[in-house]
């Protein structure tokens, strides 16, 4: 990181009254900069929008079963936040996932299936500052929780380099499938970004769940969003410099051992119709905040458009993953 980032670093550790002359080791993160400063994490948010503060409100409340790290300081300003929290044994899993055998990966999916049932029966006791370009469902007492992805929809209609006929034939599937998507309204919260870069692992067990920003009340298959997205493409979803270690076919079983330890977490009415509508709520909010600056063909395969294309034509990794078959690397 560049030395710039490091004094930002150092004097989020000065804010907090803590050594701010320790030894700082970068480590790498897809969203934030992190530190490790001795017995401390350091992250520092570098976008305009308040993910660290809903994190440092929602932390110590959270069940002691996902071992989140006591937070030690809170502070910055909007596009410059910190976080302080204290230090947690283990590797990030992703790093650890391709050496480890398939016991120990069965354990670890094990041992996440047991934190997940603590999260997905918790109330969050706070009220938490709203998400910066929310996700476009939303569990709300009033009104439809498709209204956000109806109006998203519209508006995709009119980016350029979209058909507009591939968004009308989104909206269509969207209002043929959504009685699928009730119940929805929820008080007990789902991680919303559950991947394996999120979790730490010592080697014999998880010893945390990390990263909280995408936290929200919504049913708890939601979390299956992005937990089967990452099992079908994990190297869309860690840092660069390991992408290539992150392979698809490390991970081919672990949808179906997380069925086996958490089974409830699959078991709703019309459930690949609720995850289709998940996935297309997820690849349209991205579609916006991503719009294509060139034609469908030459774009790449995991745009948000072209997912929602493979989507349309019953050739996303939902439906292969419902077939039974492989996701493409």
């Amino acid at each position: 990181m560049s030395a710039l980032a490091e004094a930002r670093a150092r004097a989020a550790l000065a804010d907090a009254g803590l050594n701010s002359d320790v030894t700082l080791v970068p480590l790498r993160s897809v969203t934030n900069e992190v530190w490790v400063a001795g017995e401390h994490i350091v992250r520092m948010n570098r976008r305009q929008d308040h993910r660290l503060e809903r994190e440092a409100l929602l932390a110590p409340f959270l069940p002691r079963e996902l071992g989140y790290p006591p937070v030690v300081h809170y502070g910055g300003e909007m596009g410059a936040d910190h976080l302080i929290v204290q230090r947690v044994p283990g590797r990030v899993l992703s790093q650890c996932w391709p050496q480890m055998s398939v016991a120990d990966r069965q354990e670890a999916v094990k041992q996440l299936a047991a934190m997940l049932r603590a999260l997905h029966s918790f109330h969050c006791p706070v009220e938490l500052p709203v998400i910066d370009s929310p996700p476009l469902l939303s569990a709300t007492p009033e009104g439809s929780p498709l209204g956000p992805l109806m109006a998203a929809l519209d508006e995709a209609q009119h980016l350029a380099h979209v058909d507009p006929g591939v968004m009308i034939e989104t909206r269509n599937l969207v209002i043929s499938t959504a009685p699928a998507l009730e119940p929805f309204s929820a008080t007990t919260m789902v991680h919303g970004d559950l991947h394996f870069d999120n979790v730490l692992w010592d080697g014999r067990r998880i010893t945390a769940l990390l990263d909280f920003k995408w936290a929200r009340p919504c049913p708890a298959d939601l979390e299956l969003d992005v937990f089967l997205r990452y099992c079908a493409f994990p190297f869309l979803h860690v840092a660069e410099h390991y992408r290539n270690q992150a392979r698809t076919a490390d991970y081919v079983d672990v949808p179906f051992v997380m069925a086996d330890y958490y089974p409830e977490l699959f078991s709703m009415p019309r459930q690949f119709d609720r995850m289709r509508l998940f996935s297309i709520a997820y690849d349209v909010r991205e579609l916006l905040l991503f719009p294509p600056p060139v034609s469908a063909e030459q774009l790449s395969d995991h745009h948000p458009y072209n997912r929602l294309r493979r989507t349309l034509g019953g050739q996303s990794y939902l439906d292969l993953l419902a077939q039974g078959a492989s996701v493409p690397a």
